[in-house]
């Protein structure tokens, strides 16, 4: 399946986890659950203009929580965690 890679990078993951790690040339992504490694690995490419060496991937499952005694589940997520090479970066803070 041919998707645009403005549709598999959904958007940046910043958290403190994720922002320690990009000194060891990894950033993380969220992505669609259907999204594939060669796929990421080709919209970063794509994108930013970098050599990507290897895309680790992680679903999370959603929760079920309650709200004022409804039931309700959150959605699951899917997120990227793509190494660079050496000498390599991403300023995930300026639009694209």
């Amino acid at each position: 399946m041919s998707r645009l890679i403005y549709d598999v990078i959904l958007a940046p993951v910043i958290t403190e986890k994720a922002t320690n790690i990009t000194g060891d040339n990894q950033y993380t992504f969220r992505v669609p659950l259907d999204a594939t490694k060669p796929e990421i690995k080709k919209a970063v490419e794509g994108l930013f203009s970098v050599k990507v060496m290897a895309v680790n991937t992680i679903v999370t499952k959603g929760k079920t929580k309650r709200f004022r005694g409804m039931i309700g589940r959150r959605s699951d997520t899917k997120k990227a965690m793509v190494t660079l090479a050496a000498g390599q970066r991403i300023d995930v803070t300026t639009g694209v």
